[in-house]
């Protein structure tokens, strides 16, 4: 049938989020050859040192510590509040902004520098137009 929708499997939710055949997910980021600074996403030149063509792609620590967090309390529709938005700093380079979970939203609870792990999961039910699942990537308390 010219209709019919062949599902391709989970997708990455992100560019930066890798997923490579027969293998485990990853964050991708890009490493200056010039200066040793780590960033995600691709780019073409240093933001901090302005070395051209001298980035590249480095596979990114699934360990971290807390840098920042917000609890979020009012979101989109469809959004399960309340929600901690956090900003972890990976071993090895790289800053990256995703949501703390299996932590209760309570600024009591969650320390700053709190060791985590980088996981990967669905990425709450999304899915697109074809009707293939997403895949993010999570904070989770190292244990």
């Amino acid at each position: 049938m010219a209709d019919e929708v062949t599902l391709k499997g989970p997708l990455p939710a992100v560019s930066y989020l890798k997923m490579p055949a027969g293998g485990e997910p990853y964050l991708e980021g890009h490493k200056c050859t010039a200066c040793g600074a780590v960033f995600i996403g691709a780019r073409a030149v240093c933001s901090k040192c302005s070395a051209r063509n001298s980035m590249e792609a480095v596979r990114l620590s699934n360990k971290g510590k807390l840098y920042a967090y917000s609890i979020v309390h009012r979101s989109f529709p469809g959004v399960a509040v309340p929600y901690v938005s956090a900003i972890v700093d990976l071993d090895g380079g790289g800053t990256v902004k995703g949501n703390l979970v299996d932590v209760e939203p309570d600024p009591d609870k969650i320390p700053f520098d709190l060791p985590v792990n980088v996981v990967y999961r669905d990425a709450l039910g999304r899915k697109d137009r074809d009707g293939n699942s997403y895949v993010s990537y999570f904070f989770e308390p190292a244990k």
